[in-house]
C-alpha cells in the first residue's frame, strides 16, 4: 500500500519542512509515502470563499484516482487517539486498496464536491492549526502509527 498527503500550496515555514522531511525519511522504513503539492488558488483577492474552494476542489480531485482511498484531515472527522490510528492505518492496508490519501484543504476547506468523493474524514483535533502545522503534525502521527505497528518505544502509553 501507497500512502500520499495531498496538500493545497507549498510549505511556507522553513522549520515544518524541516520537520516534513524527517517524518518523511523515517516513514521509507514502513510505507511508501509522498507528499503531493496541488496547486492553490491564484489571485484570491478576487475571489469569495466559495470560488476558492471550487479551485481547490478540482485541483484536487484531479490529483487522486478513482481507486484511491480519500481521507479528508477535516474538523468535522473523526478523533482518535494515536493507537486508534495506528488500527485504522493497520485497517487499510489490510483492505488490500492500493493508495490512501489524505487531503489537507485549503483555508475554508473543502467544496463540496470533494466531501462527496472522500471515503473518510479525520480530525487531528477540535483546536484549529495552521495548514503548515497540520502537514507536520499529520506526518509524525502517521510515524508513531507504524511504530505503534511494530511495538517499538517511540510511543509510550
Amino acid at each position: 500500500m501507497k500512502i500520499s498527503l495531498a496538500v493545497i500550496g507549498k510549505t511556507s515555514s522553513e522549520f515544518v519542512s524541516r520537520g516534513i522531511t524527517e517524518y518523511v525519511a523515517r516513514l521509507k522504513h514502513y510505507v511508501q509515502f509522498d507528499v503531493c503539492y496541488i496547486t492553490d488558488s491564484k489571485n484570491t483577492r478576487n475571489l469569495t470563499e466559495s470560488q476558492q474552494k471550487q479551485n481547490e476542489g478540482k485541483n484536487i480531485l484531479a490529483a487522486v484516482d478513482s481507486s484511491d482511498f480519500v481521507v479528508l484531515l477535516d474538523e468535522r472527522g473523526k478523533e482518535m487517539t494515536s493507537v486508534d490510528f495506528s488500527k485504522y492505518i493497520q485497517k487499510r492496508m489490510l483492505s488490500g486498496v492500493k493508495r490512501v490519501v489524505f487531503v489537507v484543504g485549503g483555508p475554508y476547506g473543502f467544496s463540496d464536491e470533494v466531501y462527496m468523493r472522500a471515503n473518510d474524514k479525520i480530525s487531528l483535533s477540535k483546536m484549529t492549526f495552521p495548514h503548515d502545522l497540520v502537514r507536520l503534525i499529520f506526518t509524525e502521527q502517521l510515524y508513531r502509527a507504524f511504530t505503534i505497528l511494530g511495538n517499538e518505544p517511540y510511543h509510550h502509553e
